[in-house]
């Protein structure tokens, strides 16, 4: 504020009328301050602070964004070499799996969507709880779940839909792609090194059943990071060629089973009602070779509380929002945005009959 006081046209006395007044504001009764509070929350000392960046909400209350000397000091380098000697050291050799021949016709699609893993919702607070560990039951329990649904359909093909917000923040300063201060447990190179062990796992268990196609969105919370987390797991699998990837940064992706076209995108781009024209357009050959089509979009779990239910069916195209396992943490509970059931979701498309059966594992 000194700083820029002269071009505010302030004068000296009203510049330290400013200070003095954020000091009295961000006092407590007991002479703390709200970055005292803040810290003391979490356990961090003072003298390992960095930097602090500091904001009110529209209620007045102070909200802080802390880099500590860990943070500074996990170098951006030396994470991204530790995970690609993890990555080179332990990208397996998969043995063949044997399977009785037989024609299958369907495609097991698998949709865990909006996972945030990293978030963090205290049931004092929030009615439940969700955390790391939590995160990672729900995805393992729920992907089991689909799997046991669809034991009675011959699956040809499986469609492994990632990204769409797996990781709650982008950065080391616990906010999201755009800048916005989240509640996290952990941190953010853990959320990495937990999210990629626990796409291996799923990749490990859905390759059993049948050949696994990877598709990646990139999504608000997690644009940068996302896209990495998605190429280091086409790089453990990249000697195993009963698997494929889809990590390009556009935004929709698309995918032909039979006269099946289905597109992904998170749900913050494009508007609802444009999607079946878009796809027409970036994608006529597919679009003129198939006769069921489909959106499956992501994001607005936690922005409208009844968006996860709808679909809507357009000419020519049907499109709809996922559930998620995600827990309701502290914004969204004051906003009232609650209620939703929690769940992963998956689908099965006939080759030639389009989608005939939902599969949900509620939670």
């Amino acid at each position: 504020m000194k700083k820029y006081g002269k071009r505010l046209r302030l004068s000296p006395e009203e510049v330290e009328m400013i200070y003095e007044g954020r000091a009295e504001n961000t006092t407590n009764i007991n002479g703390n301050t709200a970055l005292d509070i803040h810290l003391s929350e979490r356990g961090i000392s003072k003298k390992d602070v960095v930097s602090v960046k500091h904001w009110q909400s529209a209620s007045g209350e102070y909200r802080f964004s802390v880099v500590t000397k860990e943070d500074v000091s996990a170098n951006a380098n030396d994470i991204i070499e530790k995970i690609g000697d993890f990555i080179e050291n332990h990208s397996p050799h998969y043995p063949s799996v044997k399977r009785k021949e037989k024609e299958g016709n369907h495609l097991l699609v698998v949709n865990p969507a909006d996972i945030h893993i990293g978030k963090y919702a205290n049931a004092v607070e929030t009615g439940s709880e969700y955390d790391i560990e939590t995160a990672c039951m729900r995805v393992l329990e729920g992907l089991e779940g689909l799997v046991d649904k669809a034991k009675g359909f011959d699956i040809e093909k499986i469609l492994f839909c990632i990204g769409n917000d797996v990781l709650h923040i982008d950065n080391v300063y616990s906010t999201t792609t755009k800048g916005t201060y989240q509640d996290t447990d952990g941190k953010w190179w853990e959320h990495f090194e937990v999210a990629l062990a626990l796409y291996v796992k799923c990749v490990e268990i859905l390759r059993e059943i049948a050949p696994v196609d990877v598709i990646h969105s990139m999504s608000n919370h997690d644009y940068q990071s996302g896209f990495h987390l998605a190429h280091a797991l086409k790089s453990w699998f990249r000697k195993d060629e009963r698997i494929s990837f889809d990590v390009g940064v556009a935004h929709r992706k698309y995918y032909q089973y039979g006269t099946n076209l289905i597109g992904l995108e998170h749900g913050d781009g494009a508007k609802m009602d444009n999607l079946p024209l878009l796809m027409a357009q970036e994608k006529p050959e597919m679009w003129s070779s198939t006769k069921y089509r489909y959106w499956y979009l992501h994001h607005l779990h936690h922005k409208v509380k009844h968006k996860w239910r709808d679909a809507k069916d357009f000419i020519g195209v049907t499109v709809e929002y996922m559930r998620s396992p995600s827990g309701t943490d502290s914004w969204h509970n004051r906003k009232g945005f609650t209620g939703i059931l929690k769940a992963v979701e998956g689908f099965i498309h006939e080759k030639h009959s389009g989608q005939v059966a939902r599969l949900v594992h509620y939670f």
